[in-house]
């Protein structure tokens, strides 16, 4: 589901310990979701302004990493965690900037 959040399995936990789902639920037969990592603001470093929002997942600010999504097949993602759905403009802007440039 579009804004859902997961635990990022693949990850150590230490650099992106959750996931973003962007996809549009219309898509939801498909075998894969569009993913954003969410980076601890700690490890992410410098920002790029609308590209690079910050939400609080289980109580933790991450930086929605724009530039780093990428497919993932949705049988591996277990169950959400969190919903970002009251964050959803914030999280399209992010994608606007990266694939439309505004």
């Amino acid at each position: 589901m579009q804004c859902a959040v997961y635990k990022n399995t693949g990850d150590s936990g230490s650099y992106a310990p959750y996931l973003l789902d962007v996809q549009a639920d219309m898509l939801d037969a498909l075998e894969s979701r569009v993913m954003v990592p969410l980076v601890r603001v700690a490890e992410f470093g410098r920002r790029a302004g609308r590209l690079h929002p910050v939400f609080t997942v289980c109580g933790e600010e991450v930086v929605m990493a724009t530039h780093l999504l990428a497919a993932i097949r949705h049988s591996g993602l277990g169950r959400a965690i969190d919903s970002l759905t009251a964050q959803r403009n914030a999280i399209i802007g992010a994608l606007d900037v990266l694939l439309v440039g505004v």
